[in-house]
């Protein structure tokens, strides 16, 4: 935290850790998921679109090292940057074969200016070989898991085929190993008000977590989640809504939980509803001007 931001942001906790600004940069090593392939459903979880929240570069016949160039140069030049985060983000990273994972990580390892790694996957696709092998990483590491409500019934309405119990042994054996573990977790879910939303915060804040990606719903083009709005069985939250949200959530964390990010953003032309989820930085600001107005800080209550 400083005196720009009353929170503790991830761009603050990288230079900090080490010394100048550092990227991620977002890579399709290939994998699917449980979740839709058969094993546990085929559609995935209601709010997902078929990218699984990828890039498409792979798609594009581009290998790895290929994708780190593609963007390593574009965010090079935009932002001056020389560090940057391997980031494997499509689908759930750590599915199927260990041989696979060990593959990814070899392709990755020697990427020029990485000096660290993320790896986006299910708490329900790590288990002990796939951890021990990413404690072995060189560099930051970092484990996105998608929380996303510490409510079973909620998991179950969106889908995501496990529950939060699973969630909380998965970030403990993670940490056990010293793997940082970032909570994925979305505010306005179905059936969800912000008391049930607070109550998720609490449940992470409680566990070995050492970063949140805040996310708020918005609906895709494509995804069970429009068909759902479609036929009137899904309210979404207006934008104060989810602004008072996040400032509370923020105020119930412990100060040394890093914030990813306080909002998610929509791919050109995915964006179904609500409308205000398209402008991703003014959200932001809001979010911020909430901040100040109430004099609210990490950890400081909600």
């Amino acid at each position: 935290m400083n005196q720009h931001t009353p929170y503790l942001a991830l761009s603050a906790y990288l230079r900090a850790r080490f010394g100048e600004r550092v990227q991620k940069i977002p890579l399709d090593a290939g994998f699917f998921c449980p979740n839709r392939d058969g094993t546990l459903s085929r559609t995935g979880c209601t709010f997902c679109n078929a990218r699984g929240s990828g890039s498409g570069l792979l798609a594009q016949g581009m290998d790895l090292a290929d994708q780190w160039e593609h963007w390593r140069a574009r965010l090079g030049k935009r932002y001056k940057a020389r560090l940057f985060l391997a980031y494997l983000q499509s689908f759930s990273n750590t599915y199927g074969p260990l041989e696979k994972l060990q593959n990814s990580l070899d392709q990755i390892r020697d990427l020029p200016g990485r000096v660290g790694l993320c790896i986006g996957t299910r708490p329900d696709c790590l288990d002990a070989a796939k951890l021990d092998l990413l404690a072995q990483v060189e560099g930051e590491t970092w484990l996105d898991l998608g929380l996303q409500s510490s409510n079973d019934h909620t998991l179950q309405r969106i889908n995501r085929g496990h529950d939060a119990a699973c969630f909380a042994a998965a970030a403990e054996a993670a940490a056990q190993r010293g793997l940082k573990v970032c909570a994925h977790l979305i505010g306005g879910l179905p059936g969800e008000g912000p008391e049930d939303f607070l109550r998720s915060v609490r449940f992470l804040d409680a566990l070995p977590v050492a970063g949140v990606k805040f996310h708020n719903l918005y609906v895709c083009r494509n995804t069970p989640l429009e068909r759902e709005l479609a036929g009137g069985g899904l309210e979404l939250w207006d934008k104060r809504t989810y602004v008072q949200s996040v400032c509370r959530a923020l105020g119930l964390l412990r100060p040394d939980i890093v914030i990813h990010r306080l909002n998610g953003d929509p791919a050109p032309g995915e964006l179904v509803a609500p409308a205000w989820a398209a402008d991703k930085q003014t959200l932001r600001n809001e979010i911020h001007d909430e901040l100040e107005r109430l004099g609210l800080r990490q950890g400081g209550g909600a």
